[in-house]
């Protein structure tokens, strides 16, 4: 098996984070992110766009090792 980049990593953690804000919102309509950096709206719409840009990068991974 292939050894993990840090890139790897970040893309899991940022992908983890997404996951998890997206199941408390539909279990509880809770965002988390917005919880957490609702007075910095900037910092919360820079982590949607890098958990979106992980997402692709997860997925680029995946079918180009295939």
């Amino acid at each position: 098996m292939a050894e993990k980049k840090i890139i790897d990593w970040i893309a899991y953690v940022l992908l983890i984070i997404g996951g998890l804000n997206w199941g408390l919102y539909g279990l509880l309509n809770m965002d988390l992110v917005a919880l957490l950096l609702g007075t910095i709206p900037i910092l919360a719409t820079i982590v949607y766009l890098l958990v979106g840009i992980s997402a692709i990068y997860v997925l680029y991974v995946l079918v180009a090792k295939k």
